[in-house]
């Protein structure tokens, strides 16, 4: 499950600078013509050592505009006096502004934004022509656990790998992503977190949905951006220097372990069950990310980058996200498969460096590792304390069977079934086996939280993001996209 937050001091890092310039390229940040603040994840920001610092006259955080006049003719990287104090980097909203939309650096953390390199299989083709095209690197920080913590943004602007893209992103898309990534936080998925989202006010054409469309640029929150695309780009142009600097780099800064007489064997190992677990929350959560391509899947096994994504209705195998995605290569059943044949990729890429029998031997693991993390992500979500893994894994199998059978929402099932208990009715009837196997479980927490007396679960189903979106682009109306927001944090408190 995701690591639950926690408190932090202001600690700024700049470690992906010792991997040296045949990862990265400095770029600048494109230069908005305004900068509205829509969304400030304050929860995560405290993660980071972050924290709010408001003056009365500040209503909230939805539309507030950045500084104007005096402000605006200070040096970029003074505007606001953002500085430390009592170990929180203390931040108004204008300095908000000053950070996620003009990119003033970040106090002691990287100087400039840093494109990263890398290579991926798009759809399962190869493709040595990509990298960071609308994003960058913006900054590194340490977490209350420790963890070093990667700032990175989407539509900040073209870099060296934009090619024919303009390197914006649409409000609608930044919208999208902070619904996914709150929902799949609350479910105990591990994924990034949206930091910040800031209307920039420059009319966009996209061919798949009606334009001239919002602008925006958002900032997210990961445990890394190194991908199994890094990897690939450097046993394309054959350099196993670079890669050994790599394998050190996510093990050393990332999994904070020494590196052993095998480092890349040991990478391995610990990358494909971190693979293999975050299919396994998938499956659980009924999301289906619709991109899983090797550049959209990071060393920390954390699920980023969120473009056509759904939760399925229902146990659905076939369910789909992606409409460009025709044969159904990343539908919701064969995310798992999906994930499977990425690890297999890091493996072909780390064969610069190591042989191929361990690397072999632990991608043979990955089916039994899917197998127990999708059985323990069931139980989390059920609220049932584990058992021994064969019933484990028995009660899991017969879950699903019933659910697909049934083709009872998903929601439904896990609203009503917290606990480990199920309700009678015929609605029921295709879950007796799955009762009597919950019978032996022990609930890991009750259901006195208020969540569990609504109606009706928390979703996040197309239709309400369409309408949540259509408050937005009609009546610039961010009500229904706070309420949504608040309730989903109420079933991840009812959850947790």
């Amino acid at each position: 499950m995701a690591e639950n937050p926690q408190p932090a001091r202001y600690r700024p890092r700049t470690d992906i600078l010792t991997l040296g310039d045949p990862f990265f390229d400095p770029v600048e940040a494109a230069a908005f013509p305004q900068a509205t603040l829509r969304y400030r994840n304050d929860r995560a920001a405290a993660e980071i050592g972050m924290v709010p610092s408001r003056t009365p006259a500040q209503a909230g955080v939805q539309g507030q505009a950045e500084p104007t006049s005096a402000d605006n003719a200070l040096d970029p990287r003074l505007r606001g006096g953002t500085d430390v104090r009592n170990d929180r980097l203390a931040l108004t909203d204008a300095q908000w502004i000053t950070h996620f939309a003009r990119f003033a650096a970040l106090p002691g953390s990287l100087p400039q934004p840093l494109a990263l390199r890398y290579h991926g299989h798009q759809f399962q083709h190869y493709n040595p022509d990509i990298g960071d095209g609308r994003g960058f690197l913006f900054a590194q920080l340490e977490d209350g656990a420790g963890r070093l913590m990667d700032l990175g943004t989407k539509g900040s602007g073209q870099t060296p790998y934009s090619r024919f893209g303009d390197g914006r992103l649409t409000l609608k898309g930044g919208v999208r992503e902070i619904l996914a990534t709150e929902m799949l936080e609350a479910l105990g998925v591990t994924t990034s977190r949206t930091l910040s989202l800031i209307e920039t006010h420059e009319e966009l054409v996209r061919g798949d949905e009606p334009s001239p469309t919002r602008s925006a640029v958002m900032v997210r929150l990961n445990h890394s951006h190194v991908r199994i695309g890094t990897f690939q780009r450097l046993a394309y142009e054959r350099d196993g220097e670079a890669m050994a600097r790599l394998v050190d780099y996510v093990l050393i800064r990332l999994y904070r372990r020494d590196p052993g007489a095998e480092p890349a064997v040991e990478l391995f190992d610990a990358a494909v069950g971190r693979i293999a677990t975050l299919a396994a929350q998938f499956m659980e959560a009924g999301f289906v990310h619709g991109v899983l391509n090797t550049d959209n899947i990071n060393l920390t096994g954390e699920s980023f980058d969120y473009g056509p994504w759904r939760f399925a209705p229902s146990w659905d195998t076939g369910f789909t996200a992606a409409y460009f995605d025709h044969q159904g290569l990343y539908a919701y059943g064969r995310q798992p498969d999906a994930m499977h044949w990425n690890a297999m990729q890091l493996a072909v890429a780390l064969r610069t460096i190591v042989p191929a029998e361990p690397l072999i031997a632990i991608l043979e693991t990955y089916p039994a590792r899917f197998a127990r993390a999708a059985a323990d992500a069931l139980l989390w979500r059920l609220g049932v304390s584990p058992r021994g893994e064969a019933e484990n894994g028995a009660l899991h199998d017969a879950v699903v069977r019933a659910l697909a059978a049934s083709r009872m929402p998903l929601d439904r099932f896990y609203h009503a079934a917290f606990g480990g208990w199920l309700p009678e009715g015929d609605d029921w009837t295709p879950f007796e086996e799955v009762r009597a196997l919950l019978s032996d479980y022990r609930p890991r927490k009750d259901r006195s939280h208020p969540y569990w007396s609504d109606a009706a679960p928390c979703s996040m189903l197309i239709d309400e993001l369409e309408a949540i979106w259509a408050a937005i682009a009609d009546h610039d109306d961010w009500g229904p996209l706070d309420a949504k927001v608040a309730a989903i944090r109420r079933m991840g408190d009812a959850l947790r």
